[in-house]
């Protein structure tokens, strides 16, 4: 706001400049700067102006003054108290014309017009003051039994400013008397008003002329504007003269007529929907709920007496409205302007706040619009169904307009089917996705370093592809907005499957061979580490012990005996024991195979033993110990099912025969 009252007063300087210099004009012209006109009425307000060629108009504002001392101003097309009665009838070329429709008296103001172009800031004209007025009934007592009462206004009618008069005795015209003073005798019962001729709906409000007793009805609103659906109250209050006693008050919507009016509480059309707010003694008030279209009429108090009858008239207009959307336009290009206005067959109650949905979803910050909501620049993400309520009756929704914005392709993507690796031979599907509107016309498919384009079409299919096929591609979206390309999606084409189905086979096959090498060297070195430890040991006093057993050899089966080589295999193996004394034993065991007939060939094996509870020596004095022994074990030809285990001992005896 603080930017709109330093850019008036730069305009005013520049409208100054303009005329001392008399070229580069800028000039805005009021018709008339002082207007005054009859509250309730509407009043244009005739405005040119100027700017230096090579400029356009961009932007028009009309600016209310609500406070000069600061400079603050504010559209009133943007506030919710002018909702629905102001219209600019002017243009951007020259015609800058205002009109104000039902004015009110707090129009009355200092009001500027600005306009914007496309090369100079916003330039302001103001002193234009409007003031708004009632007509008045003053009643002056003179001297004797007359009372004298004067119409009136607080200014001087600018269209009128010499009107005749109508006066109205319990609201009926007095044709006979058109003069601005009516005159009547102090006696008088009867209630007065006046209106401008021309102008008879906007009275004066009724006056007594002696006292305030006499016969009058007064309604808070000449008119009123509701919405369907809703509910409205018709507030009033009356008087009647002293001595009279009401018999009965009623609602009617008929016009006076021959025919008597019927009170409302007897009308069908308005059963379990009338309340009446009032009592016996002034107020009037009335209640109508759940609004209908056919509600729409002019509603009358009638007080009834034992001494006479009386109706106000006019009586209260009462306008069922729904709530309308207009959208100017309804389709734009992006980065255009749209005007979307909220509104309803009648001006509806001061202060209206709107809410705007889009997409029967309420906009962030709705309520802070007024009746009419601006989209600018215009972007696709504002397209869709636009709908706006009153604030308060937000289950009263205005019919959806849809908002159609055009734009030119955009959120461009290629897909490519198959997913995964692409060898030669096989066929591949590019297709293109875009969003537009209108939608897209025309695809186009290149290859980068490719002057010429591939194909015409959405989709875009290459059949036995080969490796020249293998390369940056894009696709081209065109409509009447305009075209853009994809991003560059990448084809590398492989050599045939089969190649590479071989290499997976022979890979396999190498790592199946390692897995069972190294099994077996493992379980070969575990079958070494075992003999190992059986065959070595150390003797801490340095003494033999010798160990004999008989070892039967189970003969193999007829199988064994067929698979097994003829030849010898020698086994040789060390094997300690500790000794659990200080000197030698002599074990001796019989070595017999099972066939006992067989048993002539006997088979020895030499074992040593460490003494108990002694260390053995390490491993490199084993070659020094008198008492390592190695043995041969020849494994007998398997045919003859008879086997041969020799061990050779140095200084060990044959043991005796029954030793054991």
């Amino acid at each position: 706001m603080a930017l709109r009252a330093a850019g008036s007063v730069f305009g005013v300087f520049l409208l100054s400049v303009a005329g001392v210099l008399g070229e580069n004009v800028w000039d805005v012209t009021f018709t008339r700067t002082r207007i005054c006109a009859l509250k309730g009425l509407s009043v244009d307000v005739s405005c040119t102006y100027r700017y230096p060629s090579g400029h356009d108009v961009i932007d028009t504002e009309w600016y209310k003054w609500w406070n000069v001392k600061v400079g603050y101003t504010y559209n009133i097309m943007e506030q919710p108290e002018y909702a629905g009665r102001v219209e600019y009838l002017g243009n951007n070329h020259s015609d800058c014309t205002l009109r104000i429709t039902d004015l009110r008296e707090n129009d009355t103001a200092e009001y500027c017009f600005g306009f914007k172009t496309n090369i100079q800031g916003w330039i302001y004209q103001q002193d234009l003051f409007i003031s708004v007025t009632d007509l008045k009934v003053t009643t002056y007592v003179t001297k004797g039994s007359w009372v004298i009462l004067n119409c009136s206004t607080t200014c001087t009618l600018s269209d009128n400013p010499n009107p005749d008069y109508i006066w109205y005795k319990n609201g009926k015209p007095q044709h006979e008397y058109m003069s601005q003073n009516y005159s009547t005798l102090s006696s008088d019962v009867d209630s007065y008003s006046c209106a401008v001729k021309g102008n008879e709906n906007h009275r004066s409000p009724a006056v007594c002329a002696v006292g305030q007793n006499c016969w009058r009805v007064i309604y808070a609103k000449k008119s009123i504007c509701a919405l369907k659906g809703s509910s409205v109250d018709i507030s009033c209050t009356y008087t009647y003269p002293h001595g009279h006693i009401p018999r009965e008050t009623f609602w009617f919507t008929q016009g006076e007529s021959t025919k008597e009016p019927k009170d409302l509480k007897k009308d069908p059309n308005y059963l379990d929907r009338l309340e009446y707010h009032g009592n016996e003694d002034s107020d009037c008030t009335l209640r109508i709920k759940d609004l209908k279209d056919s509600d729409s009429a002019e509603y009358k108090f009638r007080l009834v007496t034992a001494e006479g009858k009386y109706v106000s008239s006019p009586g209260v207009y009462l306008t069922v409205t729904g709530v309308l959307l207009e959208m100017n336009p309804m389709s734009v290009s992006e980065g255009e302007r749209a005007k979307l206005t909220c509104t309803a067959n009648c001006i509806l109650g001061d202060n209206t706040t709107f809410i705007w949905y889009k997409n029967r979803q309420a906009i962030p910050n709705s309520h802070n619009y007024s009746k009419s909501l601006h989209l600018y620049p215009v972007s696709s993400d504002d397209a869709g169904s636009y709908s706006c309520a009153v604030k308060g009756h937000e289950d009263l929704h205005s019919p959806e307009v849809t908002l159609t914005v055009r734009y030119k392709p955009k959120n461009i993507l290629v897909s490519i089917s198959p997913s995964g690796e692409i060898v030669e031979g096989s066929s591949v599907i590019l297709t293109c996705h875009s969003d537009a509107n209108p939608p897209v016309q025309k695809y186009t498919w290149y290859m980068r370093n490719i002057n010429t384009s591939k194909e015409s079409s959405q989709i875009y299919s290459i059949t036995n592809i080969r490796s020249e096929d293998s390369g940056e591609y894009y696709c081209e979206a065109q409509n009447e907005m305009g075209a853009k390309n994809s991003t560059v999606t990448l084809i590398l084409v492989s050599g045939k499957q089969t190649f590479s189905i071989n290499i997976a086979v022979g890979i396999t096959v190498v790592a199946l061979v390692l897995n069972l090498l190294l099994s077996f060297l493992w379980f070969r070195k575990r079958a070494s580490n075992s003999t190992d430890t059986r065959d070595t040991a150390e003797d801490g006093q340095g003494g033999s012990s010798h160990l004999y057993d008989t070892i039967l050899r189970t003969a193999p089966t007829a199988a064994q005996n067929a698979d097994t080589d003829e030849q010898d295999v020698r086994i040789y193996a060390n094997v300690h024991f500790s000794h659990s004394r200080n000197h030698e034993e002599a074990l001796y065991s019989p070595v017999q195979l099972r066939n006992p007939e067989k048993q002539d060939k006997v088979q020895y094996a030499a074992l040593k033993f460490n003494r108990l509870g002694v260390a053995p020596h390490p491993a490199a004095h084993a070659a020094e110990d008198s008492s390592a022994i190695y043995s041969t074990v020849n494994k007998p030809r398997t045919r003859t099912q008879e086997g041969t285990l020799l061990s050779s001992y140095p200084t060990f005896p044959r043991p005796p025969t029954g030793s054991w």
